[in-house]
C-alpha cells in the first residue's frame, strides 16, 4: 500500500488498513509505561501542591518543581474500577480497572514517553527520562548539550538560555498491540493531548515555552538513545524563565544533516522493558515514521495561514464573555469522559461562547511552523441542538469575529448517530457536538509527510484545551473517532473547500457514575 493510500483509508475507509483476522493478545500488552533498568535514577518529591493557583515566579528553579510539573503533565494521577455496562449478564467481561493520567488517550494507552534536557542547580546537567512508573528522573546522558541539541533544531532556538528542554516520543508498540494500523491515527493525536496538557500547566508554574515540529530526527533519537523501529520524537519544546524568540538560523552554520550531527555523540544503548513478549511487525507506521523525517535543516519550513472570511454567510454573534478563571489542578481532577453518561440539557449561549472562544484563544500557541499572530490551521465545527438562543444547526465558529456562520439549518443528530461507530455515545443527548476540521492534504506540499502528524497533534491540542474549558463550565467531553467522516463532511459542506473533520468531540452535561476512583496524589 502507497503512503498516500494508507493516510487516505486511515481518514476515510479504516478498514482497509487493519487485518480483518486481527486479534489482540491481551495477556501479552505492553506496559504504559517505560521502565529503564540499571541506569543512575533521581527521585522526585511526592508532595505534588493540591492547587497550581497563586503560585509566586521564582527566578531559581529546583528539583522539586520539575517533579511537580511531570506530575501535572503526565504522571499517573488515578486509579479506578469501573463498569462498563450495568446490568450485563457477563460481569467479568464488564468490570475494569486501569491506571489513568490528567489527560484522555486513545484505550487508556498512553503511547508517549517524556525526556527532558535538564540544566537545575542539585543535578548533574544532561538529558532524563521521566519514569512515571516511579515518578522520578533516569538518567540517560550527563553532560551539557545545549549546542547539539540547538543546532538539531537548525539555530532557531537558543538552549542556552532556557533551564529545560522537553523531547515528546511516541512507542509505537503501545497501542499498535490493540489498533493495529489505526494506531498511527492515534498517536498523533494521542500526542498533541500531551503537548497541550504541558503547555497549559507551563503557564501556571510561569514557564515560557515554543513548540518545534521541525527538528533533525535521527539526531534527536541518537541523543536519547531510541531504536527509531519502535519509538521517535514527535515534538520539542524549550522552557524557560523568559520568552523564546525564534530564531531565523544562522546561515554561517550552513546546512546542518542530522547524520553528521550524530557523530558527535557514542551510539546509546539502554536496556528496558515492556514486558510484552511477542511484538508484532509494524511495517506501515515505521515506514510512514522514515517518510516524515528531516534529514537536513535545509528542509525547515514555514507556513502562513491566510484569513478566509465569507461575508455572504450570515453570521450569529456570540456574547462577549470575560476570560475563564480556574484551577487547572481541580479541573484535571475532575475531567471526565462520558459515554453513555450524557444527559441533554439546556446549554446558554455563555456557556457556547466560553467554550468556544477559550478554547480557540488559547490556540495561538508559539510554535515553528506559523508566521507570528497567524490564522490557525485548524477550526471548530460543530452541530448544535437546544442551547439557548440559537437555532438547531450546524455551525462554523469564527474565532476572528466570535460570532457562528451557520453551514447547515436543523437537527442533525440522527445522521450523526448513524454515522457514529459503537453504541457507548448515544448523540441524542448531546447538545454540542464539535468536530475539529483541517485541510485533507494536511500542507503536504509545505510539510510533506510530517504534515499528517503535525496536523494531528495540533488537532489533539486543541481537543484538549475544549476538555479542560468544558470541565470548568461544568460539562463534559468525549473525543471519538470511531465517525463516519464524509457524512460529517457533507453536513458542514466541507468539500468544496478542501477540508475535513479529523476527530468528533460530543459535550454536554452528564450524569455521575457509579464507580470506584482512588487519588494517586498525596
Amino acid at each position: 500500500m502507497s503512503l498516500d493510500a494508507f493516510l487516505y483509508n486511515l481518514h476515510f475507509d479504516i478498514e482497509k488498513v487493519r487485518p480483518s483476522d486481527w486479534e489482540v493478545d491481551w495477556d501479552d500488552a505492553p506496559l504504559s509505561y517505560k521502565l529503564y533498568r540499571e541506569l543512575p535514577v533521581v527521585p522526585l518529591s511526592l508532595e505534588v501542591p493540591l492547587t497550581l493557583e497563586n503560585r509566586s515566579r521564582s527566578i531559581k528553579f529546583d528539583l522539586h518543581g520539575i517533579g511537580h510539573f511531570l506530575w501535572y503533565v503526565f504522571g499517573l494521577t488515578q486509579f479506578s474500577e469501573s463498569v462498563s455496562t450495568l446490568g450485563s449478564i457477563d460481569q467479568e467481561a464488564d468490570f475494569m480497572q486501569s491506571y489513568r493520567r490528567f489527560i484522555p488517550s486513545g484505550g487508556a494507552l498512553y503511547p508517549n514517553e517524556l525526556y527532558i534536557y535538564l540544566k537545575i542547580e542539585d543535578l548533574p546537567a544532561g538529558v532524563y527520562h521521566y519514569d512515571v512508573a516511579h515518578h522520578r528522573l533516569v538518567l540517560l546522558r550527563e553532560g551539557n548539550f545545549d549546542s547539539y541539541i540547538s543546532r538539531a533544531l537548525g539555530n532557531r532556538c537558543e538552549i542556552s538560555d532556557c533551564f529545560g528542554t522537553v523531547f515528546v516520543s511516541t512507542m509505537f508498540w503501545k497501542n499498535f498491540y490493540k489498533y493495529n494500523n489505526f494506531a498511527y491515527r492515534l498517536q498523533g493525536l494521542d500526542t498533541g493531548v500531551l503537548i497541550g496538557q504541558l503547555l497549559e500547566v507551563a503557564k501556571r508554574f510561569g514557564f515560557e515555552s515554543r513548540v518545534y515540529f521541525q527538528f533533525l530526527d535521527r539526531a534527536i533519537n541518537h541523543l536519547l538513545g531510541l531504536s527509531e523501529q519502535e519509538e521517535s520524537v514527535y515534538a520539542i519544546i524549550p522552557l524557560s524563565l523568559d520568552k523564546i524568540p525564534l530564531k531565523t538560523g544562522n546561515d554561517k552554520a550552513g546546512d546542518i544533516c542530522a547524520d553528521e550531527l550524530s557523530l558527535e555523540l557514542r551510539a546509546m544503548q539502554c536496556n528496558h522493558y515492556v514486558r510484552s513478549q511477542k511484538v508484532k511487525e509494524y511495517p506501515m507506521l515505521v515506514k510512514m515514521n522514515e517518510a516524515s523525517m528531516i534529514r537536513s535543516t535545509t528542509s525547515f519550513r514555514k507556513i502562513s495561514v491566510e484569513e478566509n472570511v465569507n461575508n455572504e454567510v450570515q453570521s450569529l454573534a456570540l456574547p462577549q464573555v470575560p476570560q475563564l478563571s480556574y484551577d487547572l489542578a481541580s479541573v484535571c481532577r475532575k475531567r471526565f469522559s462520558p459515554d453513555v453518561d450524557f444527559i441533554l440539557g439546556k446549554v446558554s449561549q455563555t456557556q457556547l461562547a466560553t467554550l468556544l472562544k477559550e478554547s480557540m484563544d488559547a490556540y495561538s500557541y508559539l510554535n515553528d511552523i506559523n508566521e507570528e499572530k497567524c490564522e490557525p490551521r485548524i477550526a471548530l465545527y460543530g452541530c448544535l441542538y437546544n442551547v439557548e438562543g440559537i437555532p438547531n444547526g450546524a455551525y462554523h465558529y469564527d474565532n476572528v469575529t466570535h460570532s457562528l456562520r451557520q453551514e447547515h439549518p436543523g437537527d442533525h443528530r440522527s445522521q450523526l448517530q448513524y454515522g457514529t461507530s459503537g453504541s457507548n455515545v448515544n448523540i441524542f443527548q448531546i447538545p454540542i457536538c464539535l468536530h475539529v476540521v483541517g485541510e485533507k492534504n494536511f500542507s503536504k506540499t509545505v510539510l510533506g509527510y510530517r504534515g499528517y502528524r503535525i496536523q494531528q497533534m495540533e488537532a489533539g491540542m486543541l481537543v484538549q484545551r475544549l476538555l479542560l474549558i468544558a470541565t470548568a463550565i461544568g460539562m463534559g467531553g468525549h473525543p471519538l473517532l470511531g465517525f463516519e467522516v464524509n457524512s460529517c463532511d457533507e453536513i458542514y459542506h466541507l468539500s468544496s473547500n478542501g477540508n475535513t473533520s479529523l476527530i468528533q468531540i460530543p459535550i454536554g452535561p452528564y450524569r455521575h457514575r457509579p464507580w470506584l476512583r482512588g487519588s494517586l496524589q498525596s
